[in-house]
């Protein structure tokens, strides 16, 4: 499917799908092997050990994976930075955030002694600071016009790309949402500083592709005067830096929100517990 906008020299648009079968298919087992899991849990621990809510999450990172790799998100996003921009923070942000909070304890049970041996067997790689460097290196280095536009022109860089952003993603995520308890799971004003030293280094990636004066990825360029759908490069590109650093500080504000919420949460049970230990 095409479209094209008349103004100034109007380039045509490719918005269609991107129907990789290898994709579908690893979206299928996603979504299979996490239900045929949650059932199992929920038969022997019940709502509280797979509620249905932890289900609807899974599903919704899982329907985000096919927005960015399926949808004409992937396709528009070789035609526009801002498009591309939004696929890049769907598979670093709200995928991972979906699919670890979709996690709990019993559905984890049987992962959970490999996970804590490799936290164990990682040593200092495994601290949350490795986390923020992952997650601020991976969104800067693949932001170098060089290695962008590489990434547009091979397919197998494409690929490499994406898988980067989604594992650093998870990792950065990981650390703050984790249900299992581990000796690196952030505490105090930790996940406080823990995003603000990541959302602020990437927020300022945003604001120097929305105010910088020229165009940084010459891919998008279609010839002088052409616009796509009414937007010049320059324009697009600015677009995409104010996307960037506009969900940077959403997903802080809503991540440090529901944080404090659990802390509270936390909080209670602990009390609850202490209190009947006190009375036995």
């Amino acid at each position: 499917m095409f479209a094209t906008i008349a103004l100034g020299t109007a380039v045509p648009v490719d918005a269609g799908w991107t129907f990789a079968p290898i994709v579908l298919l690893a979206l299928a087992s996603y979504a299979g092997i996490y239900i045929w899991r949650w059932r199992i849990s929920r038969a022997e621990g019940g709502a509280r050990a797979a509620p249905v809510s932890k289900l609807v999450l899974w599903l919704t990172g899982v329907f985000c994976l096919f927005l960015a790799l399926v949808s004409p998100i992937d396709r528009l996003g070789e035609e526009f930075a801002s498009a591309h921009m939004i696929q890049h923070l769907l598979l670093a942000d709200i995928v991972p955030i979906c699919l670890i909070l979709a996690l709990t304890k019993h559905i984890l049970r049987p992962a959970t002694r490999r996970i804590q041996w490799f936290e164990r067997s990682a040593g200092p790689l495994a601290h949350p600071a490795v986390g923020v460097i992952a997650y601020v290196a991976a969104m800067w280095f693949w932001h170098i016009p060089a290695l962008y536009e590489s990434a547009l022109n091979h397919s197998f860089v494409h690929v490499i790309e994406h898988t980067t952003f989604f594992a650093a993603g998870l990792l950065y995520w990981w650390y703050l949402l984790s249900p299992i308890r581990s000796r690196m799971r952030l505490g105090g004003l930790g996940p406080v500083l823990y995003m603000a030293s990541t959302k602020i280094l990437v927020g300022f990636l945003g604001i120097l592709l929305a105010f910088s004066p020229v165009v940084l990825f010459h891919y998008y360029e279609a010839g002088p005067g052409s616009t796509r759908w009414g937007l010049s490069a320059l324009d697009d590109q600015r677009v995409a830096g104010l996307i960037m650093a506009l969900e940077q500080s959403i997903v802080m504000g809503i991540a440090l929100a529901y944080l404090f919420i659990r802390m509270l949460a936390e909080s209670e049970e602990e009390d609850r517990r202490a209190e009947r230990y006190d009375v036995a």
